[in-house]
């Protein structure tokens, strides 16, 4: 009888092992966002399964929509593509917030995700990392150069460089003390005011070097000493600075514009709670440290700094007070509407002579 318990116990233990064991979190994801080391670890200590399917943004949006929210678990969606796909094909649940260890967020990127996301009341994904473009500068030689003024500054004339692209527009409309992504639903008022940002543009045309298409060429050319003032992204600067103490990025005073990847729940995702614990698990600040170290990208986990490796952390705080990181500007959103309109302007200032 003995033997027949033992034996009954151990078909219970197994069939719970093994159904435990079963469990799947099947995340769609950019490649580096989910760290072997990370996986193992989370595997561990849930006994939950992580299958790794890495894609972008475009691709994300074609693999739910032809599933219409099935096959995955969780995604990871960049912030301004959600509310539009959302509304218009309904490839992802609202988020239940409560599931979310909050305290563990910078919550002005928690806020920023959550109002660019609201969809008929409901907002859809929490930020997992970001990335930023400001000013790359040669603080030896540009020492006054702390916002994106700079770029129309002729006390640079032949050492600035930027792209003739709609960050360049927006970035000097922020620094001209407006505000373009409130006039987002306005393509009046914000032709308006691209247009003033055109001809500023063209009237200091004169004093711009080139604009740049290649960011290694970039990066050459600030390390050169041929371009004293560019537009550019963080990651660049910090690689600069390593070889060269004087040159930095600088988070412009007017705000350096952002990009956040998210965590989003497809619509018909099997295993939702999984989906929360991954959330929670990846953003705590010794785990978000394992990605930053790995990818050089800064996390949303408030207390990652702690945890990362010194020159990560150095590059992040150098360039970023806790006002500098609240003060970016995330990009929201934009329609087609309005990417019309600067594509317009950028035609007219590039044909400027």
């Amino acid at each position: 009888m003995k033997k027949l318990l033992f034996a009954a116990t151990l078909a219970f233990f197994a069939m719970v092992t093994a159904a435990h064991s079963s469990e799947t979190l099947k995340l769609l994801t950019w490649k580096g966002y989910a760290p072997q080391q990370l996986v193992e670890k989370f595997e561990q200590e849930t006994g939950i399964k992580v299958e790794l399917t890495y894609s972008n943004n475009e691709e994300m949006i074609a693999k739910l929509r032809a599933t219409r929210g099935a096959g995955f678990d969780l995604a990871q969606p960049s912030q301004d593509r959600i509310s539009s796909v959302q509304a218009q094909y309904k490839l992802y649940q609202p988020l239940d917030y409560s599931k979310i260890n909050s305290e563990q967020l910078i919550t002005s990127m928690l806020e920023a995700v959550k109002k660019n996301t609201k969809v008929e009341g409901a907002s859809y994904a929490v930020p997992f990392c970001y990335g930023t473009s400001g000013l790359i500068v040669n603080t030896k030689l540009a020492p006054e150069a702390k916002d994106y003024t700079a770029l129309l500054d002729k006390a640079y004339t032949g050492r600035i460089s930027y792209r003739l692209k709609r960050p360049t527009l927006i970035a000097l409309a922020f620094a001209g003390g407006d505000d373009p992504f409130a006039k987002y639903d306005d393509p009046k008022a914000y032709k308006e005011l691209m247009d003033g940002v055109g001809a500023k543009m063209i009237e200091a045309k004169p004093y711009v070097k080139n604009y740049w298409s290649n960011g290694d060429a970039l990066l050459e050319m600030v390390r050169s000493g041929e371009v004293t003032v560019a537009m550019g992204w963080d990651n660049g600067g910090w690689k600069l600075h390593a070889e060269n103490s004087d040159i930095d990025f600088i988070a412009p005073k007017s705000g350096a514009l952002g990009w956040i990847d998210t965590f989003a729940i497809p619509a018909k995702a099997k295993n939702v709670e999984a989906a929360y614990k991954w959330i929670n698990f990846i953003l705590k600040p010794e785990n978000a440290a394992v990605f930053t170290n790995a990818e050089k990208y800064a996390t949303a986990s408030k207390g990652a700094a702690a945890h990362l490796d010194a020159e990560v952390r150095d590059n992040i705080n150098r360039s970023f007070t806790e006002a500098d990181i609240d003060n970016i500007k995330w990009y929201p959103p934009v329609s087609a509407k309005i990417e019309q309109i600067e594509g317009k302007i950028l035609d007219t200032v590039k044909a400027a002579q």
